[in-house]
C-alpha cells in the first residue's frame, strides 16, 4: 500500500470544492504513548474470570477500533453501519469543546438554527432531535441543553436507520457521547486554554485507584468568556466510582452537574435571499440582557455481570433533570411595513433594504424569542451480550429492554402592562448594546407532557463460514403521550383564568423495527457489509402533539447500506466506506382534498443518496490522519398531498431537501517534527444548503485550522488558531436569521500532569 492513499479525502474534499491540496508537513517520529491503555488493559490479570484485554480510551490516538454505540462493546468491523468515531485525542488536537463543535468535524452534518438554539441537527439530510437521536454512554439523553465535552472519552456517530438499537428516532441517524469512567492507575492532569475574546477554560481530570479494583475519578470544568458579547459562562463537575471493575461482579456510579448562563445569538437576518457581507464574523446584535441559562443534573448507576463464559449482562439506572430558560432577540432588519408600505414607526422612513443600500447606518430590530423548559427523566435499560454454539453455528446474541418516564414541561414569559420592547441597533454598532428587565416578565406554565416509552430487542450474529457473518434484529416500542396546555393570560370574554387547562390530547403507538445484516471478512484487516434497517418517528417526539398530530400514526423510515472497512500500516491505519439509500416513506402530509380530516396523511416521501468515507489512524508512527466525507449527489422530495405539491413543513415534490449538501467534510493531520514537537492542521468545508421553508441560499466555504504543540516535560503547550482567514459563513441556518460560524480564535493551552 503506498503512503498516498490515505490522502484520498483531500483529494475528494478538493474536487468538490474547488480546491487545491498542499503539501504533507515533514516529521519525525513521536515518542510512544502506550501507558495509559497498557495500564488500563492491566487490570484484567487481577480478574478471576478472564476479560478480553481492550482499552476502552482513545485518548492517544484518532482511530477507534470498539463502540458501544451498538449496545455492548462490539468491533467497529461488527457494526453494519457507518460509523465515526470523535477520540479523545481529536477533541483535544482541535479543542472541540461543544458536542456541535465535534459534529462539525465529521460529514454529512448540517445545522438548523431554529428558535431554541438546541442541537438541532441534520445527517444525511434527516432531522436528529434533541429529544430521541442523542445519547450518553448509550442511553437516551434527552434534555435542552448544550452539551459540553469536559466528561467524554469519545463522541460516536452512527448513521442510518437505528431504531433497532435506540427505539424512536434515529432516522438519519443517532449520536452517543462516552463518559470517561475510572481506571486502576493514578493519574491527573490539568489543563488550562486561554484565547481572544477574554477566553478561559480550565479543565481538571483527577483518577485515584482506591483497591485492587476500584477507582475513583473527578473531572470538572469551568468556562468562562466575552466573546464581544457571545458571552460564555459556564461550569461542571462529574464525580464517578467504580469498583469490581475486571471481576464477575462491576458496578459504577456517575454523577454529573453542568450548569451555564451564556450568550445566546440568534444571527443575522437574511438579504435577498443570501448572506451579506455587510456582517462581519464576530459581530453580535443580541441585546446584553440577552442570556441562555440551563443546564443538567443527572445520576447513572450501572452493574456489569460477566459470566464465566464471557457473556455479559448489563444494567444501568439514570434519573435526571434538564433545564432551559432562554431569553433572546430575533434580529431582523427594520423595515417599512410590509402590508401597507407606509414606515415603521420604529424604523426609518427608508426603501426596503437591498444589497445596494445596506450598510453601517442599517437599523436592526431586536424582537423577544424565550424557550423556558424543565424535564424529569428515569431510565432503565438492561442489555445482554453473549455468544453460543448451536445447530453447527456460532451465535453472537445481544438482547435487551428498556424503559424511560419522562415529566416535560413548559412555561411561557408573559410580558406585563407597558414593558417596552428591546431597543434598536445599526449594522455599524455591534455588541451588546440594550437592556430590558427580564425579571420583569411572568413565568407561567404552558404546556406539559408526560411520557412513557418501554422496549424490547433481540439480535443474532450467525458465523456461517469462517469468513461470512448474518445478522438479524427484530424490536417492538410503545410510546405513550399525555399532553396537556394552559392558559397563561385570562381571557373575560371566555371566562378563562390564568393557568386553565384549555386543551388535553394522547397517544399511543406500538411499532417493529427491523435491522438486517451480511458480513464478508475474509482476513482480520477486511470487513464488508450489506445491511438493511427500518426507523419510525412517533407525533410526539418534540414532547407536543398539535391537534392533527395525536390522531396520526408514526412515520417510517428504511436505509441501505454498502459499506466495509479496510486496515492499513500494520493495522494503525483504517479506511471506512459506505454507499447509502436512506427513505422516508411515510411522512406526514397534508391533502387539499381532505383538509377537515382530524388526521395527516401518511402519504410523503423523499429520500437522499451517496457515499461516505473515513480514515483514521497513523500513516507512519510520526504522522496522523483524520478524514471524513460525505457525497449526497442524489437527494429528492419524492411524493407529497395528494396534489403532488407539497408536504406539511412546505418542501415541494421535486425539490432537493433543506440542509442537505451535496458535499461535506473534515480534514484534520498532525505531524510529530521531533519527540517535543507536533505540528497538525486542517480543514472543514459544506456545500451550499437552503434553510427551511424558504428559497434563501448559504454557500460554500472552507475554513482552516492550525496547531503547533511542544512537550516540555512537566507541562505540554498548545497553540491552536481557529478560521485562519477569519472567514464569513453561514453555519446554522434557520427561515427568518442564519448563524455565522466561529470567527478567527486563537488559543493558547497549557497542560500538566502531576
Amino acid at each position: 500500500m503506498k503512503p498516498t492513499t490515505p490522502l484520498l479525502p483531500l483529494g475528494a474534499l478538493a474536487a468538490g470544492f474547488g480546491l487545491l491540496s498542499g503539501a504533507a508537513l515533514a516529521q519525525t517520529a513521536p515518542a510512544s504513548a502506550t501507558a495509559p491503555a497498557a495500564a488500563a488493559s492491566a487490570p484484567t490479570t487481577l480478574a478471576p474470570i478472564p476479560v478480553r484485554a481492550k482499552a476502552e480510551t482513545d485518548k492517544d490516538t484518532v482511530r477507534a477500533t470498539t463502540t458501544r454505540i451498538g449496545k455492548g462493546q462490539q468491533e467497529l468491523r461488527d457494526i453494519p453501519q457507518s460509523v465515526t468515531v470523535v477520540t479523545e485525542r481529536l477533541i483535544d488536537d482541535r479543542n472541540l469543546d461543544t458536542l456541535k463543535d465535534a459534529l462539525r468535524n465529521t460529514a454529512g452534518i448540517s445545522f438548523q438554527a431554529a428558535e431554541g438554539q438546541e442541537e438541532d441537527i441534520r445527517l444525511r439530510g434527516f432531522a436528529l432531535q434533541s429529544t430521541g437521536d442523542i445519547f450518553l454512554d448509550g442511553m437516551r439523553d434527552p434534555g435542552f441543553y448544550e452539551r459540553d465535552s469536559f466528561n467524554w472519552d469519545r463522541l460516536e456517530v452512527i448513521r442510518g436507520s437505528a431504531s433497532m438499537i435506540f427505539g424512536r428516532g434515529s432516522t438519519g441517524g443517532a449520536v452517543n457521547q462516552v463518559n470517561k469512567q475510572p481506571f486502576l492507575f493514578d493519574q491527573n492532569e490539568l489543563s488550562m486554554t486561554f484565547g481572544n475574546g477574554d477566553f478561559a477554560r480550565a479543565i481538571v481530570d483527577m483518577n485515584k485507584k482506591t483497591g485492587d479494583n476500584a477507582a475513583v475519578r473527578i473531572n470538572a470544568m469551568l468556562n468562562v468568556a466575552d466573546n464581544d458579547g457571545k458571552k460564555i459562562d459556564k461550569m461542571g463537575v462529574a464525580p464517578s466510582f467504580r469498583w469490581g471493575i475486571g471481576t464477575q461482579d462491576e458496578f459504577a456510579l456517575n454523577l454529573v452537574h453542568l450548569e451555564y448562563k451564556n450568550g445566546i445569538n440568534f444571527g443575522y437576518p437574511w438579504l435577498n435571499s443570501a448572506i451579506s457581507s455587510a456582517f462581519q464574523p464576530g459581530n453580535y446584535y443580541g441585546a446584553e440582557s440577552d442570556y441562555m441559562a440551563g443546564g443538567t443534573s443527572h445520576g447513572t448507576l450501572t452493574h456489569t455481570h460477566r459470566f464465566d463464559n464471557r457473556d455479559e449482562l448489563r444494567t444501568v439506572l439514570r434519573v435526571g433533570r434538564y433545564e432551559r430558560d432562554q431569553r433572546a432577540s430575533t434580529v431582523r432588519f427594520c423595515q417599512p411595513n410590509a402590508n401597507t408600505g407606509a414606515p415603521n414607526a420604529a424604523c426609518p422612513a427608508s426603501p426596503l433594504v437591498t444589497a445596494d443600500n445596506i450598510g453601517g447606518s442599517t437599523v436592526l430590530t431586536r424582537g423577544a424569542n424565550s424557550k423556558i423548559q424543565d424535564m424529569e427523566g428515569v431510565y432503565l435499560q438492561s442489555d445482554y451480550s453473549g455468544s453460543f454454539r448451536a445447530w453447527g453455528l456460532q451465535h453472537q446474541v445481544l438482547a435487551g429492554a428498556d424503559l424511560a418516564l419522562e415529566d416535560f414541561t413548559r412555561y411561557a414569559a408573559v410580558n406585563p402592562t407597558g414593558m417596552a420592547g428591546k431597543p434598536t441597533t445599526t449594522i455599524g454598532s455591534p455588541g451588546a448594546v440594550g437592556w430590558v428587565d427580564e425579571s420583569l416578565r411572568f413565568v407561567r406554565q404552558s404546556q406539559a407532557f408526560d411520557a412513557k416509552a418501554a422496549g424490547v430487542y433481540a439480535q443474532d450474529m450467525l458465523q456461517i463460514t469462517p469468513a461470512w457473518k448474518l445478522l438479524a434484529g427484530l424490536r417492538w416500542d410503545r410510546f405513550s403521550g399525555d399532553y396537556r396546555t394552559y392558559a397563561t393570560t385570562a381571557n373575560t370574554n371566555t371566562g378563562v383564568a390564568i393557568g386553565d387547562q384549555t386543551a388535553q390530547r394522547g397517544r399511543t403507538d406500538s411499532l417493529l423495527s427491523k435491522r438486517f445484516g451480511l458480513f464478508y471478512q475474509p482476513t482480520e484487516t477486511q470487513s464488508y457489509h450489506f445491511s438493511y434497517g427500518t426507523s419510525f418517528n412517533t407525533s410526539g417526539d418534540t414532547y407536543s402533539f398539535d391537534p392533527r398530530g395525536a390522531n396520526t400514526p408514526p412515520e417510517s423510515s428504511r436505509n441501505i447500506e454498502l459499506g466495509g472497512s479496510l486496515d492499513w500500516a500494520g493495522g494503525r491505519f483504517t479506511t471506512r466506506f459506505a454507499l447509502f439509500h436512506a427513505t422516508k416513506y411515510n411522512e406526514r402530509n397534508d391533502d387539499v382534498d381532505t383538509v377537515d380530516e382530524t388526521n395527516y396523511i401518511l402519504s410523503g416521501q423523499r429520500h437522499a443518496a451517496g457515499i461516505e468515507l473515513d480514515f483514521a489512524g497513523r500513516i507512519t508512527p510520526e504522522w496522523e490522519l483524520f478524514a471524513a466525507y460525505s457525497w449526497i449527489p442524489d437527494a429528492e422530495v419524492d411524493k407529497g398531498a395528494r396534489n403532488g405539491t407539497t408536504l406539511v413543513q412546505g418542501e415541494t415534490v421535486g425539490q432537493r431537501p433543506a440542509m442537505t449538501p451535496v458535499h461535506s467534510g473534515t480534514v484534520w493531520t498532525t505531524y510529530r517534527l521531533t519527540p517535543r514537537w507536533r505540528v497538525g492542521g486542517g480543514i472543514n468545508a459544506r456545500g451550499g444548503v437552503k434553510p427551511l421553508l424558504t428559497n434563501f441560499h448559504a454557500p460554500k466555504f472552507v475554513t482552516a485550522d492550525l496547531m503547533a504543540e511542544y512537550d516540555a516535560g512537566p507541562a505540554v503547550f498548545k497553540l491552536n488558531v481557529i478560521n485562519l482567514a477569519d472567514k464569513l459563513y453561514a453555519d446554522q441556518l434557520y427561515r427568518g436569521h442564519w448563524v455565522p460560524g466561529q470567527e478567527r480564535t486563537v488559543q493558547l493551552t497549557t497542560t500538566v500532569k502531576f
